[in-house]
């Protein structure tokens, strides 16, 4: 399975450079599957790739167009239920790598195995800072929320059944766009709506400003990967580095919100604030870390398992109003 999806995606990068073989833009591919599990496996020696497997009658849409930019497309996939399966619930995931590089390909293993739970999940592209920095990421993501729930009756889920994750980078971006959702901010249109019925952040920093995220997230200045996102250090775009802290956005309208943690705490910087602030609005939270794991634990097993119970037992509705507070 992993080697019929590493094949159809580079099927679709090859037609994609013919159609637009003049259009270039500067890409960093430095970050791959490969490339972290060969840092990681002799540290972690239980480490294995996953194993995927398609159920008989569960479909996968490719490189679905949901969005122009003058000459530039972009691309969405749809993973989806066998029929008479589904739990009528759909998850958009945004991909990690720093917000300069990584791929919608690298939620493959995750996204199968949450539509084999029975969820319709979408992994769009989006523009990443080597050609276009913040907010241009934030707003592709927000118009694939609204394609989704556009075609959410071609997929067989309600509008408003409509999650949000990511991981790394990805889930600082979710944590965000799920934060702001009741604002202008980050839309192509003000009126777009938005809005999704919960968040599962998997280790993306929710406050940049904390002394913890600044220790890394700011340790090169300028040419950290966060300033090249956001167009400066901390100390030349403080404004903007609160801005992007989903941690400062927090409202009685934020959705019910989950946290996976690899248990490197620097990932998840703010998530203290965060689940104070949705308690005290009476809003469902919870946070759950492992214990010694990779930063990259929903590339591989055993922790992507894990997350896919996590997620599926956090999406399912709370069986009474104990259950709905915490």
């Amino acid at each position: 399975m992993q080697r019929l999806f590493t094949a159809i995606s580079m099927l679709a990068l090859t037609v994609s450079c013919a159609a637009h073989a003049g259009d270039l833009r500067p890409i960093d591919d430095s970050y791959t599957i490969a490339q972290r599990y060969n840092g990681y496996k002799d540290t972690y020696p239980g480490l294995t790739w996953p194993v995927s497997e398609f159920h008989g009658g569960q479909t996968v849409l490719f490189d679905r167009l949901y969005k122009t930019i003058g000459n530039r497309d972009l691309h969405i996939d749809v993973f989806l239920p066998v029929p008479g399966q589904a739990r009528r619930q759909g998850i958009l995931l945004v991909h990690g790598g720093g917000w300069r590089s990584g791929s919608k390909s690298h939620f493959y293993a995750l996204a199968n195995l949450l539509a084999q739970k029975g969820y319709a999940v979408f992994l769009p592209e989006y523009r990443l800072s080597p050609e276009a920095p913040y907010p241009a990421g934030l707003t592709d993501i927000n118009d694939a929320i609204v394609w989704a729930k556009g075609h959410a009756t071609e997929f067989g889920i309600p509008e408003a059944n409509l999650a949000l994750g990511g991981a790394s980078s990805g889930g600082q971006m979710a944590a965000l766009l799920a934060f702001t959702a009741d604002s202008g901010t980050y839309k192509t249109h003000a009126s777009d709506d938005t809005r999704v019925n919960a968040l599962i952040d998997i280790d993306g920093v929710l406050d940049f400003t904390t002394p913890l995220a600044l220790r890394y997230e700011n340790a090169a200045g300028s040419a950290s990967v966060a300033a090249l996102w956001l167009g400066g250090s901390m100390e030349q775009a403080p404004e903007r580095w609160r801005e992007a802290s989903a941690a400062k956005h927090v409202s009685a309208q934020s959705p019910p919100t989950l946290i996976i943690s690899s248990g490197q705490t620097r990932f998840t910087a703010g998530q203290d604030e965060v689940m104070t602030g949705l308690g005290r609005f009476g809003i469902r939270h919870q946070f759950f870390a492992f214990d010694s794991a990779p930063h990259d634990i929903w590339l591989f097993e055993p922790y992507l398992s894990q997350i896919v119970e996590k997620m599926d037992l956090f999406l399912q509705p709370p069986t009474d109003a104990k259950d709905a507070r915490q």
